[in-house]
């Protein structure tokens, strides 16, 4: 299968996806050594405030630039219990009341969102052309059939049907992503109440998040399907956009070619 950098990856997904945003490569940091080294070498960029996580990502899918988000930088208890760097605690259980019938199911509720490891000491988040690292997750905010595309080309590639989405009630982006990388199953999830405001996705985008070590072999199967077929869809084989909003089997939206352009003379 042909390496693609993830440069070429990211040229591929925006051509012929047509996304609106760069996919975000997420990497989480439990070495010291190893964000040493990432601070040495690479160009990053800190939240001048505390930031949710979800905001965080505006700065790499909107902006183009690397972010590096420490505890001091995140200003979510949802994402900072979910990072493990908050203690699930009364006060986040209280917080779940508006969306639960009451605070033992609040409570239940919280205590089973996915949660990292012990030990985390930053993540960051860069367009996945400018990823310094193999990424942990592959983020992607998208519409409805971008990211039909790339969660059938994830369940091809690996061989896996059905997908079983996990969303947790609030912390989307943070929560969706930590699922992607505890499991390493690819994870599709709506906006939360906060991602939906603060973290700006009131274009109604939906959340798809692929494990970091499958984006290579989506991005290939993607790429091999244009270059086959003359086009990226699935949905109406050889055409390049994904999603072409056109009937199955309509007769009257075909399109037929009238002429060959004249060959030029001297």
């Amino acid at each position: 299968m042909e390496e693609l950098s993830y440069q070429d990856m990211q040229r591929v997904l925006m051509d012929e996806l047509r996304l609106m945003h760069y996919p975000i490569a997420v990497k989480y940091f439990f070495d010291q050594a190893e964000l040493d080294d990432f601070k040495e070498r690479v160009a990053y960029y800190l939240p001048a405030k505390a930031l949710t996580f979800c905001q965080a990502e505006i700065g790499a899918r909107m902006e183009g630039i690397t972010v590096l988000v420490g505890k001091e930088q995140l200003g979510c208890s949802n994402a900072k219990c979910v990072f493990g760097w908050k203690d699930i605690d009364a006060a986040e259980f209280k917080s779940h009341l508006k969306y639960c019938e009451n605070l033992e199911q609040a409570e239940r509720f919280v205590r089973s969102k996915p949660r990292l490891k012990e030990g985390l000491l930053a993540a960051v988040v860069s367009p996945l052309a400018d990823a310094a690292f193999p990424p942990d997750v592959v983020h992607f905010y998208c519409d409805n059939m971008q990211a039909y595309h790339l969660v059938v080309d994830w369940m091809a590639v690996m061989d896996k049907h059905p997908l079983r989405p996990n969303m947790t009630m609030n912390s989307a982006a943070c929560a969706g992503n930590v699922y992607v990388y505890n499991t390493g199953e690819a994870n599709v999830f709506l906006a939360c109440s906060g991602s939906y405001n603060a973290g700006k996705t009131e274009r109604g985008e939906i959340n798809v998040a692929i494990p970091g070590k499958d984006i290579g072999r989506v991005v290939a199967r993607l790429k091999a399907r244009k270059e086959r077929e003359g086009g990226a869809a699935i949905t109406r084989i050889g055409h390049p956009f994904p999603g072409a909003d056109i009937c199955k089997n309509c007769p009257l939206i075909v399109f037929k070619k009238a002429k060959d352009p004249v060959a030029a003379t001297e």
